[in-house]
């Protein structure tokens, strides 16, 4: 059965992007493990916790907690992220959680030429996220996740479903989402 990663950066139980997400996990087959960062207790790198990592990857012992995260991640068939869009961003939670799963020796490799080379099993990653206003000027948080599915992880197909403007004054934030929950009905195959 294919294995499925919901990374949850929502962080409010009302959350928009949630209602999205969940849409997307209901149109998917197969078995759905959610990681949930605003209940994770996932810590920025710090000197320590590089050094161990390093550690970790010169040995080639990934079997510490540390490594946890980064196993979890190469190990889907399928990874969906929902993010709502903060700062022309994420949430620092998803940071703090990409940081954790970019490991070498886990995610991804270096080839002999210095290119990184993905290591994941997953082929797509879906990426979801609401915005209050326009991103399309200036939504970093996308181009980051792409580049690092893309270029770190070897992931070949990246989706993004997004509802933007939703808190414009005079714009119907539910029609918005319908309008994404119907594209998401249209374009999305399990």
């Amino acid at each position: 059965m294919k294995k499925i990663l919901f990374v949850n950066a929502c962080v409010r139980p009302e959350s928009r992007t949630l209602v999205l997400a969940r849409h997307v996990l209901s149109k998917l087959n197969g078995e759905i493990e959610g990681v949930n960062l605003n209940q994770e207790n996932i810590l920025p790198l710090n000197r320590e916790r590089l050094q161990s990592r390093d550690a970790g990857y010169k040995e080639g012992d990934f079997s510490s907690p540390l490594f946890h995260h980064a196993h979890q991640f190469a190990e889907a068939d399928e990874i969906v992220i929902a993010a709502p869009y903060w700062d022309l961003m994420f949430p620092a939670l998803l940071k703090i959680y990409l940081e954790a799963v970019t490991v070498l020796g886990v995610t991804f490799r270096y080839t002999p030429e210095g290119q990184p080379e993905g290591l994941c099993r997953a082929q797509r990653l879906i990426y979801i996220t609401t915005a209050g206003g326009p991103t399309e000027n200036a939504d970093f948080g996308l181009d980051y996740i792409h580049a690092l599915a893309e270029a770190f992880y070897g992931i070949p197909e990246i989706i993004c479903y997004k509802a933007e403007n939703l808190d414009v004054w005079g714009n119907d934030a539910q029609s918005i989402l319908n309008e994404t929950l119907e594209e998401i009905d249209h374009t999305l195959r399990p």
